[in-house]
């Protein structure tokens, strides 16, 4: 089980994680959730109806890795649009479901990571300080989110576009000031895919 996710009889999922890589996913997940951020939540004053119709920001970030995890949901960034009146109306379009949607993704990404905080924060060390990591298939959805979430906004750090698959970075020497990070996405990727393959078909 060491270093990749296995499936449990509840339909869960488990990994055994050494002191060092439980610090680390920690660390990133504490990273991402100040990365999130609160957003520009305007104060509603406990009113859930205010809370419920509240408008988010209408424009793109402007950090890459924020860019990346609030995409545009309309127009293709790496494409040429058909014509400037194409261009114009897919910004707006983005611009109108941003408003309505960022708000609730925002607090659906922090509240991914924070359930990686807690989890984590919840092992019981074994005698070498690692623990095994247990999730239950709802921890798993929210551990998928996290660690897609983390990949992303590591990947936008290191420049790699969606169309790569990374191959370059594995030929980084070790003195490239890079290669912490670029081993921190990479041992990411192969958690989230073994995670994915734990999920019930």
């Amino acid at each position: 089980m060491a270093g990749q996710f296995e499936p449990t009889a509840d339909g869960g999922a488990a990994v055994a994680l050494d002191e060092v890589e439980i610090s680390i996913l920690r660390s990133l997940a504490v990273q991402l959730m100040e990365l999130v951020g609160p957003g520009d939540e305007p104060a509603q004053g406990g009113d859930p109806l205010a809370e419920l119709f509240a408008e988010g920001p209408s424009e793109p970030p402007t950090d890459p890795a924020l860019a990346r995890l609030f995409p545009d949901a309309y127009g293709d960034p790496g494409a040429e649009p058909a014509s400037a009146e194409a261009a114009t109306e897919a910004r707006a379009a983005s611009a109108e479901f941003r408003r309505f949607t960022e708000l609730d993704l925002r607090a659906r990404k922090r509240g991914d990571a924070l359930a990686v905080v807690r989890a984590l924060d919840a092992l019981t060390p074994e005698g070498d300080g690692g623990a095994v990591l247990r999730l239950a298939p709802d921890d798993s959805r929210q551990w998928l989110g996290a660690l897609n979430d983390l990949r992303l906004a590591i990947g936008a750090r290191l420049e790699v576009t969606d169309d790569e698959d990374g191959g370059g970075l594995y030929t980084l020497p070790d003195s490239d000031p890079r290669k912490p990070m670029v081993m921190a996405y990479l041992w990411l990727g192969a958690l989230q895919e073994t995670l994915v393959e734990t999920l019930p078909g």
